[in-house]
């Protein structure tokens, strides 16, 4: 794996590591209103991230079907919805509210869920960034390095506070602050392995890369309405929310089209 993969495959991680290292430097538990101005802020670079980044260059790279070439996008984000879905479901875990956040108990098995629950929402993520990395790996010309590059600063920064969604609360009931920021460091682990193993599977993703691309995009975009913007808009005087969602997406969108 050469520098400029592992650069693209870290970064999202690096954001991670930062937002739980802020329980080293915050006391108390967060604060409501910037807990859903961080959680409107990563809804925005996760939907924009879903359309520069996945839908609009799944359909480019299906642009020889002509007017059918939104058919795979259209395919593939509702198979990613229905995926996550489905995991949802199944895996056992704590919905980031603040339920988790504010005045619970945070025990070995809900703080263990609530992980998990971090951990459900960066597996798309990291899906996103391994597909576009194999997809300019392989020579698409959909694709470029600095698209790559782009959309892992975007996850990165996206992944900031749920860095600090899972350290911070740890701390304020109770866990020392080196055990709370190793727990939500390990809570973005997810996102370099689903990369890494995506690149892994390069070559057999290249002929349905565009039904790939639009796949992470549904599992961003899933997260987005079932997690995220019911949590930034929780409670009376929400539009803290909205204003930082509006930020989220301009900033991605900016460097999306900027690097890319």
């Amino acid at each position: 794996m050469d520098f400029e993969v592992f650069r693209a495959v870290m970064i999202p991680f690096a954001g991670t590591c930062l937002g739980a290292a802020l329980v080293f430097f915050m006391k108390g538990a967060m604060p409501r209103s910037m807990q859903r101005a961080l959680t409107g802020f990563a809804a925005g670079v996760m939907v924009a991230a879903s359309v520069w980044s996945l839908i609009i260059p799944a359909m480019d790279h299906a642009a020889h079907m002509g007017k059918l070439a939104f058919l795979p996008a259209f395919i593939g984000v509702w198979a990613g919805v229905l995926f996550l879905l489905l995991l949802d479901h199944v895996i056992p875990h704590l919905h980031m509210n603040s339920e988790c956040v504010e005045g619970c108990d945070c025990g070995l098995g809900k703080s263990t869920m609530l992980v998990l629950a971090v951990a459900l929402h960066n597996l798309p993520e990291g899906m996103a960034v391994g597909v576009l990395l194999a997809g300019w790996m392989n020579g698409s010309e959909s694709i470029s390095g600095m698209a790559v590059l782009a959309l892992a600063i975007g996850i990165a920064i996206q992944n900031v506070p749920e860095g600090a969604i899972i350290s911070m609360p740890l701390k304020s009931n109770g866990m020392k602050s080196g055990k709370a920021f190793v727990i939500g460091a390990l809570s973005g682990i997810v996102e370099p392995i689903g990369a890494v193993l995506t690149i892994l599977l390069a070559t057999l993703l290249t002929p349905v890369l565009p039904y790939v691309l639009a796949f992470a995009a549904g599992a961003m975009l899933y997260v987005v309405v079932e997690e995220l913007i019911p949590e930034m808009s929780e409670g009376e005087h929400s539009n803290i929310g909205v204003l930082f969602f509006t930020v989220g997406f301009s900033l991605m969108m900016v460097l999306d089209v900027a690097l890319g």
